[in-house]
């Protein structure tokens, strides 16, 4: 039995399946997690999310921007944007089971040692911290009412965390750090607006997982979410799978057991070359 992770997918089921097949992934004997951003600018949206679904218990994620973007727009919390490629799903007989199924999802894991979250986890956090925090939102996503969260979930403010936020802010603030992290400054300030590679902070502020304080140093972190960085982490620790593939870079999986890396090119818009 062998665990895979693997990067933000958005729709691009041709190289997921070629990855899968090239390290002999079998449903029942292995499982493949996912860093979140399953749909969105790629081909095959609606596929994807059958696909993933279809692979019951070999398959878990954690929720990506993309995903509760499609989360809202579906509730009609939020109006789909241009760049938006989710129309396939919203009009799909299997709607309301693909929608739910991917909602009762959480936004971070903890397997042993490894944490796995699509965006990061603010230096001044611990593990325990984050789990907590996230749980305060996935109660929410989880509940009967999850348009509170897909109401105040848009927005770069409040932009740092307080002990004693409370309400739609807490729930953005924490939802924001989880899923839309780049760069931050060490107090967890948030720069939400520069999407460059590292080299290309601005002043002031540093990668989330570039801090010295940082409370998770001592665990392994797999995310995604940052094309931008194509992989390269240079940190122990850190494994960085979103490389791209939506943009005619390449899709990643790792393997979870030894860090091992495979990867697939994709062509612009996400299909096979």
């Amino acid at each position: 039995m062998a665990t895979y992770v693997v990067g933000d997918i958005q729709g691009c089921l041709d190289c997921l399946e070629r990855l899968l097949a090239d390290v002999g992934f079998r449903k029942g004997r292995d499982k493949l997690w996912a860093v979140g951003d399953l749909v969105n600018r790629g081909p095959h949206s609606l596929e994807t999310l059958r696909f993933l679904k279809g692979l019951a218990n070999s398959f878990q994620t954690v929720l990506g921007n993309h995903d509760l973007h499609l989360l809202a727009v579906a509730r009609g919390d939020r109006s789909a944007s241009q760049k938006d490629t989710l129309d396939a799903i919203l009009s799909a007989p299997d709607r309301h089971d693909l929608l739910e199924w991917l909602r009762h999802h959480p936004l971070l894991v903890r397997d042993g040692d490894n944490l796995i979250v699509h965006a990061g986890i603010p230096p001044q956090w611990d593990a325990g911290q984050a789990r907590d925090y996230a749980g305060e939102v996935e109660a929410v996503l989880h509940s009967e009412t999850p348009g509170r969260l897909f109401r105040s979930m848009y927005g770069n403010s409040p932009d740092s965390w307080h002990d004693d936020l409370t309400g739609d802010e807490r729930l953005r603030v924490i939802t924001n750090y989880l899923t839309r992290m780049r760069f931050c400054d060490a107090q967890g300030r948030l720069d939400l607006t520069h999407k460059q590679g590292p080299g290309n902070a601005p002043p002031g502020f540093a990668p989330w997982y570039a801090h010295s304080n940082r409370g998770t140093r001592d665990l392994t972190i797999v995310f995604g979410h940052w094309a931008a960085l194509n992989g390269q982490v240079h940190q122990r620790g850190l494994h960085a799978l979103d490389t791209g593939c939506v943009w005619g870079g390449r899709l990643r999986l790792m393997r979870l057991n030894d860090g091992k890396y495979w990867h697939t090119s994709c062509a612009p818009g996400g299909h096979l070359p």
